[in-house]
């Protein structure tokens, strides 16, 4: 895709039911309250503060003059609000329902105004699964959100979703609807002619700047010293090509530094085989709509059989674990830590509890941090972020109360001082403040403060995607993991402008988008994730030569399994005007 390819599709808007201004480049403005002793994240200051802009006085009624905090008061009976927090199952970790940042948040928000605040654990790997269990039983969230934009259009089908008044919500959360304003994502809030959504922000939200792929830098320094000094010019693992690439995995299984330095892990539902990478540049606009989408797997589109073609050739190489089958994410991330594999991706945050346990195991090693490079072409492609952040709908089983709950609950979580101390945490405990007034995350040594997944991400998601810190520079320091042997910072940063000249180079992919609900996906995407597991599979561990006959025959499966409808219906919809285009 050309530049200004690109430019036109960040600008283009989508017709029929549903118009969608696709977000401008956003940036994480700089928060005053990082700036100020004033706004310190200690317990007890910022609990009085937020309890004190709380207690304004008016009435909770919606028609009330005053708009926002100063609007509300207690309702006369307790309502309940239902908020989801994935369940990531991890390590270190405090429990879903019952932590410190859920009391303070009851305390400081649901005491004043007489709603009972409850977190409801949703399984990140099979989230569909956890909403629909909740939903037939009467109990869904008052509050669904979702990063997929088709997750949320299948929960509007399901009439999951109540329909949305805008002026309502503007009254009840002023401070969040004009961030959807500044942010141009008013337009993502229609589907088929009604109000559906709401959404948060998602600052830099071209770029991936907070998944980072580490890799075994001291690996390929002991080959350089065994004699391979090709790879002294082959420089950062983000500037190789896949052929560079094979030839160093190749190296470090023929000297007995890692038997599978692929490692592997299962596959299994949303988001896996993203092949980016393997899609011709610019995109035919007709196989983007039909087969763009990273939800479900492509099977059957040429992209897609690149990937498996080289995921073939490795297996048979002897690159991949060849259990990687039935290897876990856990497991196989803990294959990482143990020097089964030669790099390992992930989130990053101020405490990774894996890092650490990775040094404790390899005090000797060094890691390295893959930094994008648009020198590679269209291998150096990947998918953006979705111009917002978490796309957030209300309960249709939800009372009117329940709703506006929910709405003061959001516009409560964007006042400065409350996201401040949830993301941050405790001054002297979680984060100090450097020579220029900003928080500087430090390793929190306690157990009673401890924060949830990601620095309390899973709560404070509702309203914004990453930390806010002054600069991208600021942002990243603040995120950086912390306590570690290596300071990876001004790698995340090198990466995160590697990314921008692969944004400028025109291989960042935004996903289509469709105005009008695609009915065909929630028919068949459950049945589709399993079949690919399945075909997945057989296509690995195949004989090469039979690769492309059984890519053939399982493609047709595939697609007569209800991909084929998927894509047909995604084709309609395109043709009819009610997609987002290239151009």
């Amino acid at each position: 895709m050309k530049k200004k390819t690109l430019h036109k599709l960040l600008a283009a808007v989508l017709v029929g039911t549903m118009t969608v201004s696709m977000i401008a480049c956003g940036s994480d403005s700089s928060d005053d309250s990082t700036d100020s002793a004033d706004n310190s994240a200690s317990s007890e200051s910022t609990s009085s503060d937020s309890t004190a802009s709380s207690d304004s006085t008016a009435s909770s009624d919606t028609t009330a003059t005053v708009a926002g905090i100063e609007g509300w008061t207690a309702f006369d009976d307790t309502v309940t609000l239902t908020i989801p927090v994935y369940d990531r199952g991890a390590e270190g970790v405090p429990a879903i329902g019952e932590n410190y940042w859920e009391t303070w948040i009851q305390e400081n928000f649901g005491d004043t105004y007489n709603i009972d605040v409850e977190f409801v654990p949703i399984t990140r790997s099979d989230v569909m699964t956890s909403y629909n269990l909740l939903a037939a039983s009467g109990d869904l969230p008052t509050i669904l959100m979702e990063y997929d934009y088709d997750k949320n259009v299948q929960w509007y089908t399901d009439g999951f979703l109540t329909t949305i008044d805008l002026d309502e919500f503007a009254q009840i959360a002023p401070t969040y609807y004009q961030s959807m304003v500044d942010n141009d994502s008013l337009g993502y809030t229609t589907l088929n002619g009604e109000t559906v959504f709401v959404c948060a922000e998602r600052p830099y939200w071209y770029s991936t700047y907070t998944y980072i792929t580490f890799y075994r830098q001291d690996w390929v320094d002991e080959l350089i010293e065994l004699g391979y000094t090709q790879f002294e010019d082959y420089g950062n693992m983000g500037s190789w090509t896949s052929e560079m690439a094979l030839e160093v995995y190749e190296a470090i299984k023929a000297e007995g530094i890692c038997e599978y330095p692929l490692g592997g892990q299962m596959i299994a539902g949303a988001g896996v085989d993203q092949n980016y990478s393997y899609r011709t540049f610019p995109q035919d606009e007709e196989e983007w709509v039909m087969y763009g989408d990273y939800n479900i797997p492509a099977l059957g589109s040429e992209a897609n059989k690149a990937l498996l073609a080289d995921a073939n050739n490795n297996y048979n190489l002897g690159l991949t674990n060849p259990e990687y089958y039935i290897t876990d994410s856990e497991t196989a991330q803990a294959g990482f830590v143990n020097g089964e594999c030669f790099s390992w991706s992930a989130y990053i945050s101020s405490t990774m509890d894996w890092l650490e346990a990775f040094y404790e195991a390899n005090p000797d090693a060094t890691l390295g941090v893959a930094i994008a490079d648009a020198s590679k072409g269209s291998e150096s492609a990947y998918r953006a972020s979705n111009a917002y952040g978490m796309l957030i709908g209300f309960s249709s089983q939800a009372t009117e109360d329940e709703i506006k709950a929910a709405m003061m609950y959001m516009e409560w979580m964007s006042q400065e001082d409350v996201l401040f101390t949830l993301q941050w945490g405790i001054e002297g405990e979680h984060f100090e403040y450097d020579e220029d007034g900003l928080p500087v995350a430090i390793t929190y040594e306690g157990s009673e403060h401890t924060q949830g997944y990601n620095n309390n991400k899973d709560y404070w998601c509702v309203v914004i995607e990453s930390k806010n810190a002054g600069t991208i520079e600021d942002t990243i320091a603040a995120i950086s993991p912390v306590g570690l042997p290596q300071d990876f910072t001004d790698d995340i940063i090198a990466n995160y402008y590697g990314q921008v000249d692969v944004r400028d180079a025109g291989y960042v992919v935004v996903d289509c988008q469709f105005g009008v609900a695609i009915e065909s996906v929630s028919e068949y995407q459950e049945t589709l994730y399993s079949l690919y597991a399945e075909y997945r599979d057989q296509l690995t561990m195949c004989d090469p030569d039979e690769f492309d006959a059984l890519y053939e025959e399982l493609a047709q499966k595939y697609a007569d399994a209800g991909y084929g409808e998927i894509t047909a219906e995604r084709l309609a919809a395109y043709q009819a005007g009610n997609t987002t285009t290239l151009e």
